[in-house]
């Protein structure tokens, strides 16, 4: 099966062109529920793991300033990542 290319249904199609279409509002949401968790979990291994997927999700946003993202994430500043998470997805 390696090196195959899989053929997807029409009905696999759609459900793919439809995520990619919605991959902003999706990305949003999720970032605004890692907000959540990490102000929740108050450090440790859960929230470095939450941290990892937010920087994640911050660079996908186009014409976010990636120095302003290391300094968010290195800083743990959940207040800026709430702001910032508000200011370019919502």
């Amino acid at each position: 099966m390696a090196g195959q290319k899989r053929e997807y249904s029409a009905f696999q199609k759609k459900l793919i062109k439809r995520y990619y279409e919605n991959r902003e509002a999706i990305d949003t949401q999720r970032l605004q529920e890692i907000v959540t968790e990490i102000y929740l979990a108050q450090g440790g291994k859960k929230a470095e793991r939450l941290w990892e997927k937010a920087e994640g999700l911050l660079a996908r946003v186009d014409g976010l300033d990636k120095g302003l993202i290391e300094a968010v994430v290195a800083n743990r500043d959940v207040e800026a990542l709430a702001e910032i998470a508000g200011a370019n997805f919502g």
